[in-house]
């Protein structure tokens, strides 16, 4: 495939995977807080809607990243994540020149999804559901942020490794089998920093929030740099020393 189609799915792929999923979260705060028709079960994220708001969400992200993977993967290897894509590298098993290219087209895919999330779902999505935007909850700092992150990236990227990259991995569960991880991992740290695992899935919602009036976010984009490279890495290094003859 050229790199310009493989580049495109790449822009689909985490269209889909930010529109579905950071999606999700904001409907769940904007349903909480009487934006949306009203659920009697739940009135927030985290702490104030409990645990099952955390499984539902990612549940949303399971199923969008493994139909992203499903359908895509064949043009493109379905990334949909800059971590994913510089751990691949770093690994000697992406080329450089693509690099960039990928990099722009996650960036480009997530940004526009929250822009149309926007605009399907109206100025609630961004005013109360932040688009679904990351940020540490309260109480705790920078650093824990950061470590949630990494930690989380790290089972993701050690999963991708096993199921989807190793050549003796069974053939036909990656799509199914990486969700999931997905959706267990935000299950269980969404509440920390809101479990991104991926620069990109931030970067869209805070760039649709900052120009369509909602909250700037900036700041913290770092947290969602550094712990999701961080863990990526940590975990493709650390598979291939255990893993290779």
């Amino acid at each position: 495939m050229s790199l310009m189609k493989r580049s495109l799915a790449e822009m689909l792929g985490t269209f889909l995977l930010v529109y579905f999923g950071a999606g999700s979260a904001a409907i769940t705060l904007m349903i909480g807080r009487g934006a949306a028709p009203p659920n009697p079960f739940n009135i927030g994220i985290g702490a104030m809607g409990g645990l099952a708001d955390w499984l539902a969400i990612g549940m949303a992200f399971a199923i969008a990243i493994a139909a992203s993977i499903y359908a895509l993967g064949r043009v493109s290897g379905a990334h949909l994540n800059p971590a994913v894509t510089i751990a691949l590298w770093a690994t000697r098993r992406f080329p450089s020149a693509d690099v960039g290219p990928y990099i722009i087209a996650q960036l480009a895919g997530a940004a526009l999804a929250s822009f149309l999330f926007a605009a399907t779902a109206g100025m609630a999505a961004v005013i109360v559901g932040g688009l679904g935007a990351t940020a540490p909850f309260p109480g705790i700092s920078y650093g824990q942020a950061i470590l949630a992150e990494a930690i989380g990236t790290f089972l993701l990227m050690l999963t991708i490794m096993g199921v989807a990259v190793d050549e003796r991995a069974p053939p036909g569960f990656a799509g199914l089998i990486i969700g999931l991880t997905v959706g267990g991992i935000i299950t269980t740290t969404g509440n920390i920093a809101g479990a991104s695992l991926n620069p990109a899935r931030t970067f869209g919602p805070y760039l649709a929030d900052y120009i369509l009036g909602g909250s700037s976010l900036w700041h913290f984009l770092p947290i969602y740099i550094v712990g999701p490279v961080a863990g990526a890495l940590i975990a493709a290094f650390a598979y291939d020393y255990l893993c290779r003859d």
